[in-house]
């Protein structure tokens, strides 16, 4: 087994550091081990500092993004619940269908894919729904690249006693996002994105308000893999009275541990000015190719574009991969076969590879593939 080098630049994994991939391969220790819980503990406070929160309730769930999604969906919904799920995009689409499958009455406040939403239209839909005991929707819409604004939407929902719970998988670690500055109540995210680590982990947090609707279920919830009245009993940290409930991923713990050290040595405001300075480069080159973005407010850190007419999207994307090295997304849904999605994050998002995708691609649309 000899995985090839890529350049990762799809809208996810992103490229992972050496000093991430050397932590994985330290060694296991117990999930109860007092040294492994102190390394969680830490992980844990990191993850405060990168969601700006203070809640306590913060820690990564043992899965991929979509454990993240589907851990605040069961724990804060019940059956009957009415809910409101903004739905532009692949990412609210699957948001809907999740809580859906909880038992909720979801109202979809939808967009044209590659719009976002303005809190008018968030405020008309709780006026239409004012039985709505949350908000959902999607920070930075992988699938379009399209960046939804956050401020201002959480007075919305309390307004109407709903809470608002965040998408953040491809906006934690690149882009701004404060939780407890913008009254968050609920975040999900992904290790794979911003965060440079490989998938496995999603960090979650949850605000007070949150945890008072967690404490008031009349039902069980329904996953118990991802019950938080259970984890919270795990995760909840200070050293003694720990209650096992599942072998939690050791390594990853220490990859996400060393992932989120990284982030918070260069520093959050200067992370996010990178991504947004890679951005404008790759926007100014792609431009100059002629090619045009999907959404009319663009993501810095995955960058959606039409493929431009009479070019072979596959043939386009086979070649990146097998004469560059390089990995670019697909169109999802009906973006399928007329949009490319590149991904600038967290170690990905460089002056080099931005260059020599740029290059890459020209190439690709200029010049006709090599005869065999």
């Amino acid at each position: 087994m000899h995985p090839a080098e890529r350049v990762l630049l799809g809208p996810g994994p992103s490229p992972v550091p050496q000093r991430v991939l050397r932590a994985l391969a330290a060694p296991t220790l117990g999930h109860l081990d007092p040294q492994y819980l102190t390394i969680m503990d830490e992980v844990c406070e990191l993850l405060r500092q990168v969601f700006r929160t203070r809640n306590a309730l913060t820690f990564p769930v043992s899965g991929t993004g979509m454990a993240g999604m589907e851990c605040a969906a069961v724990n804060l919904v019940e059956p009957g619940d009415e809910v409101i799920v903004g739905v532009n995009g692949v990412f609210g689409t699957r948001m809907k269908d999740v809580m859906e499958r909880c038992g909720a009455v979801v109202h979809a406040l939808e967009a044209p894919w590659g719009e976002t939403f303005t809190n008018e239209q968030v405020a008309a839909a709780f006026a239409a729904h004012p039985k709505a005991r949350l908000l959902g929707i999607v920070h930075a819409e992988t699938s379009t690249g399209a960046h939804q604004p956050l401020e201002g939407l959480a007075a919305i929902a309390r307004s109407h006693g709903a809470l608002l719970l965040v998408d953040a998988v491809t906006s934690l670690g690149g882009h701004e996002l404060r939780v407890d500055d913008w009254e968050i109540d609920a975040i999900y995210s992904g290790t794979q994105k911003c965060l440079s680590c490989p998938p496995g982990l999603s960090p979650v947090s949850f605000g007070p308000r949150a945890l008072a609707r967690m404490d008031a279920r009349k039902t069980k919830v329904q996953s118990w893999y991802l019950d938080v009245s259970m984890l919270r009993k795990y995760y909840s940290g200070g050293g003694g009275g720990r209650v096992y409930h599942h072998t939690a991923p050791i390594n990853m713990t220490y990859a996400l541990h060393e992932a989120l050290t990284i982030v918070l040595e260069e520093g959050l405001e200067a992370r996010i000015a990178r991504h947004a300075a890679m951005h404008q480069r790759l926007r100014r080159g792609l431009e100059a190719l002629g090619l045009r973005y999907v959404p009319s407010r663009s993501l810095h850190t995955l960058n959606c574009i039409r493929i431009p007419d009479g070019a072979d999207d596959a043939g386009v994307r086979r070649r990146l991969l097998e004469e560059y090295g390089i990995e670019i997304g697909a169109g999802l849904g009906p973006m399928a076969g007329k949009a490319w999605r590149i991904g600038l994050m967290g170690h990905g998002a460089t002056v080099r590879n931005v260059d020599l995708v740029l290059a890459a691609l020209g190439n690709c649309l200029n010049r006709p593939a090599a005869s065999a």
